[in-house]
């Protein structure tokens, strides 16, 4: 477990330099000072046009180097964006139970806990989304005090963050039941995870357990939920476990195709292999809230499954996404060239790769590739393929066929 955690704090040294910057509001909600930091991405500076979600890290004086070394990690695979995090500082003297003091009697945020939780939503994030280049995606996390109080987000109609990450919580009045009910009901796309341990305090472990039941009891679910019970963990240790458990759960459906979901999904579909693609990165946007240009690699895995059920048309429509999203490039060249290479319409497809000189290079499709590709076609008679691969209805209703008005194809009879 050392080990575990060890590799964790000290990823940012392969992979980047992380910039923390000390950052303080004078909060009218709180009436002092406080003072917060605010971990950017490595190339945050470079990267002048990118936007990035939010993950306020609540204890974050022992929490924001675990989430900071699993993100760099994810994130070198490309299995996780990078992110803003916002670690606020709270293990001082009695800070960290001033800032989650609950109501005994009704379980909601009281006094100290009531200003902080005002100072979180209505001052510092306001703050940290007016200073720096943010995509509105927010995710919570906190641990055992903090933890039970980030649950009272879920409170409101219209919660502030999408993802909430509780680890060994310690719940107040209720919560396991609260929490259960504003998830049944919520509108806005909630991703809710918590994790408890083997080895956790009873009181804590038996309402997490509680909290799960209750949640999985609801019928018609409109959030994504996991929960993490890891075996032989404490309090503690179950911590950084958790933490890279959490940040996959939040972020399924981010991740390049894999291989795996490439032969177990793709592959073996009918049709509809470019609206795979399609819904992927549509869901990232509207379900992530992360806006982000499809992956070549991606682009390849389509094709390839594709090629492999002589599925031809749908390069045309592979083209057409490509064109939308990388518009200056020769990838739609490609894909409209090599749909008509495969159709047996080898003119055509000289034509469209010699194309490629008028485009920007992208990958391994330079112009010169582009330009061999024609040269390859040179000399070769057209095939054509149309008639195999035309709509089955269509050729029920040939063009020219007019069953509305009687009209008729001089075409029609003798089939081909």
């Amino acid at each position: 477990m050392r080990a575990v955690l060890l590799f964790l704090l000290t990823l940012s040294t392969f992979f980047g330099f992380s910039q923390t910057i000390p950052e303080s509001i004078q909060s009218k909600k709180l009436g002092e000072t406080r003072n917060f930091s605010v971990i950017l991405p490595p190339y945050y500076e470079q990267n002048v046009s990118k936007k990035y979600p939010v993950l306020v890290v609540l204890d974050g004086e022992y929490l924001s180097g675990l989430f900071e070394g699993t993100l760099k990690y994810g994130n070198y695979w490309d299995d996780l964006p990078e992110m803003i995090i916002v670690s606020v500082n709270q293990n001082y003297g009695e800070q960290r139970f001033k800032d989650s003091e609950l109501d005994e009697e009704t379980g909601l945020p009281k006094g100290t806990g009531a200003a902080f939780f005002e100072f979180l939503g209505m001052e510092m994030l306001p703050y940290v989304e007016g200073k720096y280049r943010v995509q509105p995606f927010r995710v919570i996390a906190g641990h055992d005090t903090t933890a039970g109080f980030l649950n009272c987000y879920l409170y409101k109609d219209n919660p502030v963050f999408n993802g909430y990450i509780s680890l060994a919580p310690e719940m107040a009045l209720d919560m396991e039941k609260r929490v259960a009910e504003r998830l049944a009901v919520t509108t806005k796309p909630i991703m809710y995870y918590q994790a408890s341990g083997e080895g956790d305090l009873d009181e804590l472990r038996e309402k997490t357990q509680a909290l799960d039941q209750n949640i999985n009891a609801i019928p018609n679910k409109n959030f994504r939920y996991q929960y993490d019970d890891f075996k032989g963990a404490s309090h503690y240790s179950l911590v950084a476990q958790a933490v890279p458990h959490a940040l996959y759960f939040i972020f399924d459906g981010y991740q390049p195709i894999s291989m795996v979901e490439y032969q177990n999904k793709i592959v073996k579909l009918d049709k509809g292999y470019t609206q795979y693609i399609i819904d992927k990165y549509k869901n990232i946007e509207e379900k992530l809230g992360l806006k982000i240009l499809p992956r070549l690699t991606d682009f390849k895995a389509i094709e390839a499954a594709i090629l492999k059920n002589k599925a031809y048309p749908e390069l045309q429509e592979l083209s057409k996404y490509a064109e939308k999203n990388y518009p200056k490039t020769t990838l739609s060249v490609y894909h409209q060239a090599l749909y008509y290479e495969k159709m047996g319409e080898f003119k055509k497809a000289i034509k469209e790769y010699n194309k490629g000189f008028t485009r920007e290079p992208i990958r391994e499709l330079t112009v010169e590739f582009m330009l061999n590709r024609a040269e390859r076609l040179k000399g070769k008679e057209d095939e054509s393929k149309t008639e195999e691969y035309a709509d089955p209805q269509a050729q029920d209703n040939p063009e020219g066929e007019n069953n509305d008005n009687g009209g008729s194809n001089e075409n029609k009879e003798g089939g081909e």
